[in-house]
């Protein structure tokens, strides 16, 4: 029996919470009432059973009379139905705080990722197509090097993590900017990483696309506007008080 699938949710967890702990420091989502990790855990949760049984289900697999296969990795996890499930569960458990509780989580999502996808090296699942790079790996009892390319995924998603926390700390975003970034950094490392992967064929690419577009293309709309509402606050003159009758 294999239960890879729990440690690599164990290392995700890992990762979001160091991240949140890090953030909290610098006055991350300060003013919200919501726990920012119950929110996390709860939509990590709610994503890998979503994404578990989708994955079965693709494979043919009845969830009902294979209860076990849940947690026994047989088939991976539905990436796209996943990310939907866990997106949906934040933007309903942040209710009226809902961006607030998505950028709070931005950083700390793309940090549960990298530790999600290091999770391969408990299943000796981490490598790709093949390569003859320095840092090329071969499997035990094989004379083919190959792609580490889900180290590379882990990686980057960790550079993105913190560099995407950096700019929350210092560049204040506008509302949502955050989260934004966070799924177009999420899809455009999956787009990057997949033509590494075995299984390019069969990989999920038109939700990799579908995140790294929807994000951009939000990035971009809320940048424009911030900086459509500074320029037009700077050209507002300031009122003049006006000018008491004389006696």
């Amino acid at each position: 029996m294999e239960f890879s699938l729990l440690f690599a949710a164990l290392m995700g967890m890992l990762a979001m919470w160091a991240m949140l702990w890090w953030e909290a420091k610098r006055g991350n989502a300060a003013d919200c009432a919501r726990s920012l990790w119950d929110v996390a855990l709860t939509a990590a949760v709610v994503g890998l059973f979503v994404g578990r049984l989708a994955a079965m289900i693709g494979d043919g697999v009845n969830p009902l009379t294979n209860p076990k296969d849940i947690i026994i990795v047989r088939g991976g996890v539905a990436t796209g139905w996943a990310a939907l499930a866990a997106i949906g569960t934040v933007l309903v458990m942040g209710g009226k705080e809902r961006w607030i509780v998505a950028d709070g989580l931005s950083a700390a999502a793309l940090a549960g990722l990298a530790g999600w996808h290091s999770g391969c090296l408990a299943r000796d699942g981490c490598l790709g197509t093949s390569s003859e790079l320095p840092w090329a790996l071969a499997q035990e009892g094989s004379a083919v090097t190959r792609h580490p390319v889900e180290l590379y995924a882990a990686a980057l998603l960790a550079i993105g993590a913190f560099g995407l926390a950096v700019w929350k700390a210092r560049g204040r975003p506008p509302l949502g900017a955050p989260a934004a970034a966070a799924l177009a950094i999420a899809g455009g490392v999956r787009l990057i990483t997949e033509p590494m992967r075995l299984a390019l064929s069969a990989g999920p690419a038109v939700w990799y696309w579908a995140a790294f577009l929807v994000g951009t293309v939000a990035l971009i709309i809320l940048l424009w506007r911030k900086r459509t509402s500074s320029a037009t606050t700077a050209a507002t003159p300031p009122t003049q008080p006006e000018r008491q009758a004389g006696p």
